[in-house]
């Protein structure tokens, strides 16, 4: 399985998602971590992804190739992450075949209807539950 997990600014919610899976799944699954900057895929990289890449580029290619994407809901929204995260990325996510599990974090003034108001670890915990229930689907 094929797992991308997409973060910007300092790439901490992409670097606890990879510790994540990681410890639930070990090594029997490939990530590539995607950054917007290089901090971003630096930080998510020491976390344990396989291979890690940085910029617009990176995340067009690479998304098209993933069984799973993981990042928090501003992936899906061009101009996100203060700019970080423009429209052809936001697209590419968007358009991938890839199943995308995304964490509801209401920094972009987006609000999601019945979702509750969890704290982050609690978040990514249960992102981390829905990657290991899809990776036996696959």
């Amino acid at each position: 399985m094929h797992i991308v997990v997409i973060d910007g600014h300092g790439g901490g919610i992409g670097a606890v998602v990879i510790k994540g899976v990681r410890s639930r799944l070990g090594e029997s699954v490939s990530i590539d971590a995607l950054g917007t900057n290089s901090i971003a895929t630096s930080r998510m990289m020491k976390a344990g992804a396989n291979r890690g890449a940085t910029g617009e580029n990176a995340i067009l290619r690479s998304t098209a190739a993933a069984d799973i994407i993981v990042g928090s809901i501003a992936i899906l929204m061009a101009n996100a992450m203060m700019g970080e995260m423009t429209e052809k990325m936001a697209a590419a996510v968007a358009s991938s075949r890839a199943r995308k599990i995304l964490i509801p974090i209401a920094q972009e003034g987006v609000t999601i209807v019945g979702v509750s108001d969890e704290p982050l670890p609690h978040l990514v915990d249960r992102a981390v539950e829905k990657i290991m229930e899809d990776s036996g689907d696959m």
